[in-house]
């Protein structure tokens, strides 16, 4: 899986959460390499030099190689000394002046994403309530990058060339936008949001005669509930896959269809339509 720009954002952001959490004072980790059985250290917080900077830790070895190995949280109280992990990093370490250590991998369809950092410069245990706060930092990683990965997905499979019927390949296209419009206020990045809203109203395109009418005026969440409309789903559907109530759906779905003159939900996706507002 390659490193990208998203998936480094996430590392950043969870770094700041792992040392509020735990009070640690300094954090780092990094993301796997595209085809290599490591990753590679790119996201600092609070280290006083750049000896971990861009570092690849190889699966296995050290102690984030061993967390990567298996698959879960590693610690050790001194990590010079320490025999329960190799020592292929020892003078970069040595040079941050590190001494307790904890590696916590993020796990993604359980394959290792990449790795979480959290250490001291003294020699002390790190507790449990530290551990379980490292975990839940990368927790809220893995939740990001599946996102991610959703997104890719559903839009390789909206661009993708139409084959058979094309209204088969037009109803893909309405589920594939609707999937999308659910996804994106689970996207903490702003820039990735709005990339995101940008890339669906690029699927609108093709079916619309002009450029989307301003005049319409619907809200984001209105035009949310449309689009699962749209796509199929009843208010119930609609409601899961936004995460609110069926009578806020309810609610929203009244209020589009009085802003474009429907007094029906299959009227007001046809009126959405023909505004450039769903494909």
């Amino acid at each position: 899986m390659a490193v990208d720009a998203a998936g480094a954002v996430e590392i950043r952001r969870a770094l700041v959460r792992l040392r509020r959490t735990t009070g640690l004072p300094i954090a780092f980790g990094g993301l796997v390499e595209s085809g290599r059985p490591q990753i590679r250290i790119s996201e600092l917080n609070g280290t006083a030099t750049s000896a971990l900077s861009a570092l690849a830790v190889t699966s296995g070895n050290g102690l984030g190689g061993k967390a990567v190995a298996l698959a879960r949280p590693c610690a050790v109280t001194d990590y010079s000394s320490s025999r329960r992990i190799s020592h292929e990093y020892d003078s970069a370490v040595s040079a941050e002046g590190l001494r307790s250590v904890l590696a916590v991998p993020v796990v993604v369809r359980r394959r290792v994403r990449g790795v979480l950092y959290g250490a001291l410069r003294d020699a002390r245990p790190l507790g449990d309530r530290t551990l379980t706060a490292a975990v839940e930092a990368a927790r809220d990683v893995e939740q990001a990058l599946v996102v991610g990965d959703e997104v890719r997905d559903l839009l390789v499979a909206a661009r993708a060339e139409p084959s058979g019927d094309a209204g088969s390949a037009w109803e893909q296209v309405r589920e594939a936008h609707a999937a999308l419009r659910a996804l994106a206020p689970r996207i903490s990045d702003p820039a990735v949001r709005a990339e995101l809203l940008d890339a669906c109203e690029l699927l609108t395109s093709p079916t619309a005669p002009t450029a989307p009418r301003d005049d319409v005026g619907l809200a984001p969440r209105e035009l949310d509930v449309l689009a699962c409309v749209a796509a199929g789903a009843t208010n119930a559907g609609a409601a899961r896959r936004l995460g609110v109530t069926a009578e806020t759906v309810k609610g929203y779905l009244r209020s589009a269809m009085r802003k474009l003159g429907a007094r029906t939900r299959g009227e007001a996706v046809v009126a959405a339509r023909r505004a450039g507002l769903l494909p």
